[in-house]
């Protein structure tokens, strides 16, 4: 049985995702992963997640330095870096981070440097956003194991 530790956790949990989804940081992608995660796979969600934002914040590195490189435009190499973000971000059900994405490449096929900059400090903020939420929440969710187990430890030494 749950304590009321647990109890709690899971419920801040439940309302960290229901304010995430309701304001459109996530998208049902993202229970898609949480479907995924069983007993043989844990740490599956946050797993994926971590390598999300390693790789992410290799993409927003690049889109920065082309972006403040005055000499050339490269809309190719831009294109390539945001579908990358896209892709990934759509793959993890981070609607935000995605949706800025495809804004920001419609500013860079109209060659709009100074659309592209303000598309990158929106894509910037979202992407902090995400990952100091979903930060937390993965916090509560180790807390809440964390938990289970000290539980479940003191009801085997019980008996």
């Amino acid at each position: 049985m749950l304590g009321f530790g647990a109890v709690r956790l899971r419920t801040d949990m439940n309302r960290l995702l229901s304010v995430l989804f309701h304001q459109g940081v996530l998208d049902e992608q993202f229970l898609q992963l949480q479907h995924l995660q069983d007993q043989s796979s844990p740490n599956f969600v946050s797993d994926v997640v971590t390598i999300y934002f390693h790789e992410s914040e290799k993409q927003l590195r690049n889109l920065r330095n082309l972006l403040l490189d005055k000499e050339t435009w490269d809309h190719v190499k831009l294109g390539i870096h945001l579908n990358q973000l896209m892709g990934s971000s759509s793959s993890i059900g981070a609607k935000r981070v995605r949706n800025i994405c495809a804004v920001f490449r419609a500013a860079v096929e109209q060659n709009n440097r100074p659309a592209c900059m303000r598309a990158l400090e929106v894509l910037e903020h979202e992407y902090c956003y995400l990952k100091n939420k979903l930060h937390e929440l993965f916090q509560m969710e180790q807390q809440r194991v964390l938990g289970d187990a000290v539980r479940y430890a003191g009801v085997v030494h019980q008996q």
